[in-house]
């Protein structure tokens, strides 16, 4: 599970203890000695270390102050199709998307909205892709996003006993009335045709969003967004019964520690 460090000193913790920091985003200009000790830290283990303004920072920052320096601790974001399906909680499938901005801000918004990982189902060459990184805002340092075959990311999910989710106007369920903080993959469908007939049938559930309008179809992002809202609703809401995290994703050196159309 990715989490953020605000400060120095927490920074510098985490380094002493070998808590997994993949990334550490600071200001330019004057820093703190302390800020500056544990930069220098963190770039003797080989840390990327990289400059942003003041004001993204600020952006960033999950707990809204201003800091100097974050820092992202949690796996490492090059984990493969398998190692990111053992452990994951959300994972989203983008089938046949058509356009690398659309699957660039569907990556933006998974990774706001906590996702382990997106998997890429496309025919993207290299030029799309890095559109697709332009357009995420470069969400691939955080998480793992992954180009493979829609088949393939659906036998690792199930292999690993996620739970299979399309999103698709052929559904029945609407996400309030669907269990969306199980640990899932969460398919979405190309922007003409949705998602295929042979991989919907793999879904266990299909949620339908609600439409009202006369056009019967959301934006790619937009249908997404809200099934991804509706999914950190119900983790907010069964906050205080959900397991405990699981062994394997507790950072090394602290035992103890603490969808479309």
């Amino acid at each position: 599970m990715r989490r953020q460090l605000h400060d120095a000193a927490a920074l510098a913790d985490a380094l002493a203890s070998g808590a997994p920091v993949r990334l550490v985003l600071h200001r330019s200009g004057p820093l703190s000695a302390d800020a500056v000790a544990a930069l220098a830290l963190a770039e003797a283990r080989g840390i990327e270390c990289r400059v942003i303004s003041q004001n993204q920072l600020t952006r960033l920052c999950q707990a809204r102050l201003a800091p100097e320096l974050l820092a992202l601790v949690g796996p490492d974001p090059r984990r493969s199709l398998e190692e990111v399906a053992a452990r994951a909680r959300a994972v989203w499938l983008l089938v046949d998307t058509a356009y690398p901005g659309n699957a660039g801000f569907v990556i933006r918004t998974a990774e706001v909205s906590g996702a382990d990982a997106v998997v890429v189902a496309a025919a993207f060459d290299h030029e799309q892709r890095r559109a697709v990184r332009r357009t995420a805002m470069r969400a691939d340092r955080y998480m793992p996003v992954i180009y493979t075959g829609a088949e393939a990311a659906i036998d690792a999910a199930r292999a690993a006993g996620l739970q299979i989710v399309g999103i698709e106007d052929s559904g029945t369920v609407a996400p309030w009335d669907a269990d969306l903080a199980r640990p899932s993959l969460f398919a979405v469908g190309g922007e003409r045709d949705g998602i295929p007939p042979g991989l919907l049938a793999r879904c266990d559930l299909v949620v339908r969003l609600p439409m009202g309008g006369f056009v019967p179809s959301y934006n790619l992002q937009a249908a997404m967004a809200m099934v991804a809202g509706e999914r950190l609703r119900q983790l907010a809401t069964r906050a205080p019964t959900l397991p405990p995290e699981r062994p394997e994703d507790r950072p090394r050196g602290r035992p103890d520690a603490d969808s479309h159309r």
